[in-house]
């Protein structure tokens, strides 16, 4: 039977560092909730925005596969394999850390803050070879309709990861009705509304709203035109 776990925006945690404001929708430094220790692989998702030239400094990480989707703003990424890249929105950013990196994120702009998401996917494959990727998207490929933009297929749309995970985007410019059928048995869902009013399957949703979906084999999606949703299939 399917199961529905509905997350509203205003339940995330929340830390307001000054130059850093995130909301967590699970678990993550200073916020602890036993009921949102993440959703299958799905271990983060984090709402940054990063004030004007400021960052975060130098810190490792290992054994997990982070993924960044600017929104706003540009994000200097520095890496122990030499990397030097900017994302900006349009963009996403793939790091498996594997056996471990350090980097650091910062915003350059002196005026202009950094909106971004921040989300960690725990790895069906431990102590890779640690790996860098970036691609810029079409925002065309996604409205009113899915563009795929990261799957564990290297040959296939968007980044990968190692996980039997995929994700996609899709932005409505009209009022449209949308059916997600899933890649494997066994996964969820988890939908995160960027922007504007959705319903998934009679579940009425807002921006920042997120929705655990369990025990499907797809899900019906009605949209208003000016909202975004990214779409998180993962092992559970």
């Amino acid at each position: 039977m399917s199961k529905f776990t509905f997350h509203p925006a205003e339940s995330r945690g929340h830390a307001n560092l000054g130059w850093l404001n995130s909301y967590h929708t699970f678990s993550f430094s200073n916020y602890y909730n036993p009921d949102r220790m993440g959703f299958g692989a799905l271990r983060v998702l984090n709402d940054d925005t990063v004030a004007a030239g400021r960052g975060f400094g130098q810190h490792p990480h290992d054994n997990m596969e982070i993924i960044s989707i600017p929104l706003s703003g540009q994000l200097e990424h520095k890496d122990s394999m030499n990397t030097l890249a900017t994302i900006k929105q349009g963009d996403i950013q793939v790091m498996s850390a594997g056996t471990g990196i350090t980097h650091s994120e910062y915003n350059k702009s002196a005026e202009e803050e950094v909106k971004f998401l921040q989300i960690w996917i725990v790895p069906n494959k431990k102590q890779v070879a640690p790996r860098y990727d970036q691609i810029t998207l079409d925002p065309l490929e996604r409205l009113n309709k899915f563009q795929q933009i990261l799957s564990p297929d290297p040959e296939d749309a968007g980044v990968w990861i190692h996980q039997d995970a995929w994700f996609n985007l899709a932005k409505f410019d009209t009022e449209t009705s949308l059916t997600y059928s899933l890649h494997k048995a066994g996964n969820g869902i988890y939908a995160f509304v960027l922007s504007g009013n959705l319903v998934i399957d009679k579940q009425e949703m807002k921006s920042r709203d997120g929705l655990a979906i369990s025990e499907v084999k797809e899900i019906s999606l009605l949209a208003q035109a000016g909202s975004e949703i990214l779409l998180m299939e993962v092992p559970l």
